[in-house]
């Protein structure tokens, strides 16, 4: 593979922000172009150079886009979430599906060797097993953004096995971030709590507190996306649709991993639409396939992973960064 010049889109959502800085540490900022719809605020926006405005809708803008920079290496990150895409499923198909269509057939035409393609638990459905969910089992998704994400696992499988590009991708768990904010997502309340404990002290949670689905800490998710893109291609018999595990819970032991580190602490629980959501997913993953193929391991689990939250946002809210 050639020195890598590395294409991040949607560059400024809750995984892409946090994997421009690792990249860029790893490749050298200048090889790294974030990538995103919206343009950072002015008073931001150098601290994201190179950076380029671009909607994957208009095929035209990638091209730009690649043809400037010389790209070789896209992580598509882009993506309209579940609870967004339920409010907006028209967005939702438009965004994930023609826009993963657009910026597919970008890299085929322009021969990028290696594209990333971050698939999701929401790719299940009611009648996926819901414990140690296997990695080639049922995926009948209730929700627009499970939809885009299946289509989105066969499409990239599809251009994998016609055309022979080399496309890797995982389903992700609910990711749970220090840095970024929640954006539209079912798990979301397994990030909002950590915020609202440090700023309130108290949360109401929109799911049940029995609710209990498979989790992971943002270090894990952007060394999981490293480490697999980094792997032996002649290893991997599964390409954009690897299962990947850290920690389940419920919502209840959430709360009560929080009221250790703050006593005072009160969660309540007030049930809306994006509890139908989280009914049909599974309440742990089997990622076994993903140990085999390319040696995946989590770091955290809810207590280590707990700990630093809240130890880190502590310290933005301190310093009112939060």
């Amino acid at each position: 593979m050639n020195a890598k010049k590395i294409l991040i889109i949607g560059s400024m959502g809750q995984i892409g922000s946090d994997l421009v800085k690792e990249l860029r540490k790893r490749y050298g900022t200048q090889n790294v172009i974030a990538s995103d719809y919206r343009t950072p605020a002015r008073e931001a926006l150098e601290q994201w150079m190179p950076f380029e405005s671009l909607d994957i809708t208009k095929k035209d803008t990638i091209v730009g886009v690649i043809k400037r920079h010389g790209i070789n290496t896209i992580y598509h990150m882009a993506a309209i979430l579940s609870a967004v895409g339920e409010q907006n499923p028209h967005l939702a198909w438009e965004v994930n599906m023609e826009g993963l269509y657009n910026v597919l057939e970008v890299a085929r035409e322009y021969k990028i060797e290696r594209m990333f393609f971050p698939s999701s638990i929401a790719a299940f459905g009611p009648q996926t097993p819901k414990d140690n969910t296997p990695q080639d089992t049922i995926l009948q998704p209730t929700t627009m953004y499970g939809v885009t994400k299946v289509t989105g696992e066969l499409l990239c499988n599809y251009y994998v096995e016609r055309f022979g590009m080399d496309i890797r991708g995982v389903r992700f768990p609910g990711i749970i971030s220090s840095e970024t904010p929640p954006g539209g997502g079912t798990t979301d309340f397994a990030v909002a709590i950590f915020y609202e404990a440090i700023r309130h002290k108290s949360y109401e949670c929109f799911v049940r507190e029995d609710t209990t689905l498979p989790m992971m800490y943002m270090p894990d998710a952007i060394k999981g996306i490293v480490d697999l893109m980094e792997a032996d291609l002649s290893r991997l018999k599964h390409h954009s649709n690897f299962n990947l595990a850290s920690m389940s819970f419920s919502a209840k032991e959430l709360a009560a991993e929080i009221k250790k580190h703050i006593p005072e602490f009160v969660c309540t629980y007030k049930p809306d639409f994006r509890q139908r959501i989280a009914d049909s997913w599974p309440r742990s993953i089997d990622d076994t396939v993903a140990r085999q193929e390319w040696g995946w391991k989590p770091s955290y689990d809810i207590a280590s992973m707990t700990k630093d939250m809240l130890e880190k946002l502590r310290y933005r809210h301190i310093h009112g960064k939060l």
